[in-house]
This record gives structure tokens, C-alpha cells and sequence, in this order.
């Protein structure tokens, strides 16, 4: 297929392209890794800091078959104006949560929703920026760019503990609100993706709707399942993470370190995503990262103090660090062509969005009721099941190439 656009370089769009990432996964940081310590310090219950990240996963649910639907419909309209459209309307939301005050639990609930919706929710459409070149044979070096999102995250995270020591918990917000700006001007300075004019009807494959999608695609549906498992056995180990560490000896104190060491071990993913995926191909890698998942929350059960939790973290690089890029290519390998945005949509709402819902919701109730230790005996007991669901999914038959 002839590449759609000449460029000074490939090497350029790469750089542009992990800078991006870069930023975004910074903005990422700057917001949900200090979320639940700033809901906590505003006066909220763990349960209703849960149903808090829950609303605002579960808008993301809502939003992301939307939008990736519409971009579908809508292929000659950048996805890049798209992303900077939805991140204007997070700008104004984070700026009421951070300079309106005594906001009470609903208006708390409906900024979340906003900020969800809007901006957590966008990095499939990110993705979809990448995998739009790679179709078309333009080398863009997606796992790298997401590793050195992942080491982003964990820098900033370690400099947010730095900045919330000096200048106070709630400063964190304005530090979210500075890279949100220049994450959008990154992304605005992206080049256009020139897509080719959607066929007219019976002149060559449609989208389909979502429910078409996963009734015509078992494999798909069932690999779906097991990821919204694997994500709600993940989420916990990182939303909560502050609780984990208050429940081996550790305080605030440990939470930037902690995010940093965390996020760091998905840099060496990137490396180790592309000889895995070449030798065992998508579906197999998603097995690998689903049942590491589990093990993470059994050996963070099994750490007698906060120090055996770092010294588990590792075991992330081969968890969530080779779902993040290997679900974009499980999505690309999958699903129909006139599909992928969508599809890659539907993943993100498997997986960040209804499973990070339900990750959100489920611990902060278990952790009221009964503690440190059940909330990660369920996750690794979801994490076993996810692993068992992906194994299946793997077995089955792949879709006949286009």
C-alpha cells in the first residue's frame, strides 16, 4: 500500500510521536496518581473515593465507543482535533476542581465524570494516531513510545512527590492543569494522518455496530472478558496503592517512590514486548501479562512490610507494562479494517474502563469492610480467572485475514 504522506523523516514523526506519548502519560500521572490521596485528604470515605473513580471509568465506558465510532463514520476529520476538542472541554473541568471550593460529593462526582469522559479515556484514540501510519507502512515505533510513556509517568510521579511535599497535596492540580497544555499543543503540532474517503455503502466494508462487532467476532468478545477481569485485578494495586502501603508500615511519605518504581519497570516492556510478540504473537502475550497481573497481587498479599512491596514491583514488566501495547496490536490483528478505531475503543472500555470501574468500586468497598489483605486476595484470585479466559481466547480460532 503507498504511504499516503512524505515526510523530512520517519525518524522526526517518531520523535514527535514519543513526545507525545510522553506527555500524555505525564498528564496521566500529574492527575490519577495522586487522586485518591487528594480525595482522602478532601474528607471522603475510601467507599466514596471508590464510586468516585468508578463514575469517572464509567464515563469513560459511555464516551469511548462514541468517539471512536464517530471517528469511524468520520475518518477525513483528524483524530488529532478530536483528541484537542475533548481536551478543552477537560481543561475547564480541572480548572472548577481545582479553584472552585468546598465542592461536595456530587459536584466531585460530575467533575470526575468530565475529566474521564474527555481526557483519561483519549489514549485509544492515541493509539489509533500511531496504528493510522503503521497500516500504511510508515514505521512509527508505537512499544517504545509507550515505554517511554511509562517512564515518563514514573519520573513525573516522582516529581510530584517532591512538589506535593514542598507545596502542599493539592498542588499536584495545577502541576495536571501546565501539562495538559503543552500536551495539547504537542498533539495539535502532530502531522495529519490523510485518510482516504470512506467507501460508499456496498462499495466496500462498513463499520459495524458494537454489538455486531462482538457477535461476529467470539475471539474478540472473549479476549474482551478476560482483560476487563485482568484490569479490575490491576487497578486496585495501583488506585489504592497508598492503602496498600499504609497496610505494610508505610505512609505518604513512600507513594511517589512507590508510583515511580511501579511505572519504571514498564520501560523495559517495550523492549521485551517486540521479541515476545514476534516469537508468540498477541493473543499469547495477553496470557503472559493477565496471569502476571494476578501474581503481583498475591506477592504484594504474601509482603510482610512496604519494603517486600517494592521489592515485588517488577514483576509489572511483565503485567500491565505488555498489555498496554500488546492490546493495541491483539485490536489491529482482530478486528475488520473499517473497525479498528472502534475496536481499539472497545478495549479501552474492557479494560481501563469498565474494568477500572470496577476496579475502583469493588476495593474501596472490600477495603472498609474488611481490609488490606481481601481486597488483594480478590484481585489475584480475578487475575488467575483473566488468565484462564485469555488462554481460552487464545486457543480459538483467528480471524481470516483481510
Amino acid at each position: 500500500m503507498d504511504r499516503p504522506l512524505k515526510f523530512a523523516s520517519d525518524r522526526r514523526l517518531n520523535i514527535h510521536y514519543i513526545v507525545m506519548q510522553a506527555g500524555y502519560w505525564a498528564m496521566f500521572a500529574a492527575f490519577c496518581g495522586y487522586q485518591t490521596a487528594m480525595l482522602l485528604g478532601r474528607g471522603f470515605s475510601n467507599s466514596q473515593v471508590g464510586l468516585i473513580l468508578a463514575v469517572r471509568c464509567l464515563a469513560g465506558v459511555i464516551a469511548q465507543p462514541i468517539l471512536g465510532g464517530w471517528a469511524d463514520r468520520h475518518p477525513m476529520f483528524p483524530l488529532k482535533c478530536l483528541i484537542c476538542l475533548c481536551l478543552a472541554v477537560s481543561f475547564a473541568a480541572n480548572l472548577a476542581l481545582a479553584f472552585v471550593p468546598g465542592l461536595d460529593l456530587w459536584a466531585t462526582l460530575a467533575l470526575f465524570a468530565l475529566i474521564g469522559a474527555f481526557e483519561i479515556s483519549l489514549y485509544p484514540l492515541m493509539d489509533s494516531m500511531a496504528i493510522q501510519f503503521i497500516n500504511v507502512g510508515v514505521q512509527i515505533r508505537y512499544s517504545l513510545g509507550r515505554g517511554i510513556g511509562s517512564m515518563s509517568y514514573a519520573v513525573f510521579c516522582l516529581y510530584l512527590g517532591w512538589q506535593v511535599a514542598r507545596f502542599g497535596l493539592e498542588s499536584y492540580l495545577i502541576a495536571h492543569l501546565a501539562v495538559l497544555v503543552a500536551e495539547a499543543a504537542l498533539i495539535l503540532t502532530f502531522p495529519t494522518f490523510h485518510a482516504r474517503p470512506r467507501p460508499a455503502p456496498g462499495q466496500g466494508p462498513q463499520p459495524q455496530s458494537v454489538p455486531a462487532l462482538l457477535r461476529t467476532n467470539p475471539r474478540f468478545t472473549l479476549m474482551l472478558c478476560a482483560v476487563f477481569l485482568g484490569l479490575t485485578a490491576y487497578m486496585p494495586t495501583t488506585n489504592f496503592l497508598i492503602n496498600i502501603l499504609l497496610g505494610r508500615g508505610g505512609g505518604d511519605g513512600q507513594l511517589g517512590a512507590a508510583l515511580f518504581w511501579m511505572a519504571a519497570w514498564e520501560l523495559p516492556s517495550a523492549f521485551l514486548f517486540t521479541r515476545l510478540y514476534r516469537r508468540w504473537g498477541s493473543s499469547r502475550v495477553l496470557v503472559l501479562a493477565m496471569a502476571a497481573i494476578g501474581a503481583k497481587a498475591l506477592l504484594m498479599l504474601l509482603s510482610p512490610n512496604w519494603i517486600f512491596v517494592f521489592v515485588f514491583m517488577p514483576v509489572q514488566i511483565l503485567g500491565y507494562g505488555l498489555f498496554t501495547p500488546d492490546s493495541v496490536f491483539f485490536v489491529n490483528e482482530s478486528v475488520p479494517r473499517a473497525d479498528r478505531v472502534r475496536g481499539q475503543s472497545m478495549m479501552m472500555v474492557a479494560s481501563n474502563g469498565l474494568g477500572g470501574m470496577m476496579g475502583s468500586l469493588l476495593p474501596g468497598a472490600v477495603l472498609d469492610w474488611a481490609g488490606v489483605d481481601a481486597m488483594l486476595l480478590l484481585c489475584a484470585l480475578l487475575g488467575a480467572a483473566s488468565a484462564l479466559l485469555a488462554f481460552a481466547a487464545h486457543r480459538m480460532p483467528s480471524p481470516p485475514a483481510e
